[in-house]
């Protein structure tokens, strides 16, 4: 796929997107609402999804020793929040990524692989537990609420991961590989997926590992999700958590595909549509959605002050030196 046929492609997203929303809020109802949010819930969202920052860094970190790569916890605190910060401008999460990846490789040279396949296989393995966690809310939520499309799109994830499971872990199916391998080659797929690849069988031998890694990510992903129930708590939804765990492990799946940069606009226009099922009004549900973006401004906070900090350090640091050189 062409720069230009992505670009077209993101553009036209956009815009449909930004139009659904035209045409389902009213602007100024949807201030109103935002004005009398209760400030206490839209905190108590931040502090969930900050605090779980170093436990996801002390995951990374374990993948990492694996491979023999050894960091401090504070630096891979730095390493995540800073991420978040380029994840505002970048594509999606996956563009964070990426300038983990590249931070991490310039502290360890030669290491560029064992690296990306660690955090590829974060993404992986968060994408695993985000299914299976909405496989949960999608078993209590049958015959309770109206949201029948999403529960089965749900459970198409869910069939997918089983799937996906197949093709990494099982030996049998590296037949099957090899045969679209020229495929993947053609669509700049085969070099990520094949480190994908070779990252999940390093941890085959480390069965502990990979579960206890696995369980630590399930704990987190279910916790988050309580900030998008307290983001609607915030401008007066009243509706039961278990709902939420179907919406928010579909939420997490569409903001990792870069549909739009940071999920600009399709993130409100799926809280709009989903809770609209519900019988939340268009105004409430994308209010939702904006305090819910307003949390992942605030998750980015920590890196931008953190490279605002470094670089004014740097400045510092290279003032003595010009003068000794002078």
């Amino acid at each position: 796929m062409t720069r230009r046929v992505r670009l077209v492609g993101t553009l036209v997203l956009t815009v449909a997107a930004v139009a659904y929303l035209v045409w389902k809020i009213d602007l100024g109802k949807t201030i109103d609402v935002l004005r009398d949010a209760d400030l206490a819930w839209f905190v108590l969202a931040v502090a969930i999804m900050v605090l779980s920052v170093p436990v996801l860094a002390a995951r990374w970190g374990r993948l990492l020793r694996a491979h023999g790569i050894a960091e401090r916890l504070p630096w891979l605190t730095r390493a995540y929040f800073v991420s978040y910060t380029a994840g505002q401008v970048l594509p999606t999460s996956v563009g964070g990524d990426a300038v983990r990846i590249v931070e991490t490789s310039r502290r360890h040279p030669g290491r560029t692989a064992v690296v990306t396949g660690t955090v590829l296989l974060e993404r992986g393995l968060g994408g695993a537990t985000t299914v299976a966690l909405g496989a949960i809310g999608f078993l209590l939520s049958i015959g309770h609420y109206n949201v029948g499309a999403y529960l089965w799109i749900e459970g198409l994830f869910v069939f997918g991961t089983i799937v996906l499971g197949f093709v990494f872990f099982a030996r049998s199916a590296r037949p099957l590989l090899r045969r679209v391998q020229p495929l993947l080659v053609r669509v700049r797929l085969e070099r990520p997926l094949r480190l994908f690849y070779e990252g999940i069988h390093h941890y085959r031998s480390r069965p502990r590992l990979l579960a206890g890694v696995l369980a630590v990510t399930f704990v987190v992903q279910a916790i988050r999700v309580l900030a998008i129930w307290a983001c609607a708590r915030a401008v007066g939804i009243e509706l039961g958590v278990r709902v939420y765990y179907v919406m928010g492990p579909l939420l997490f799946l569409v903001m990792l595909v870069p549909f739009t940069i940071n999920g600009l606009a399709v993130r409100e226009a799926f809280f709009v549509s989903f809770l609209g099922q519900l019988g939340v009004s268009a105004d409430a549900a994308f209010a939702t959605g904006f305090l819910f973006f307003v949390v992942t401004i605030a998750l980015a906070l920590p890196g931008a002050v953190i490279l605002g900090w470094e670089g004014l350090r740097g400045t510092r640091d290279a003032r003595p030196r010009l003068e000794r050189s002078g």
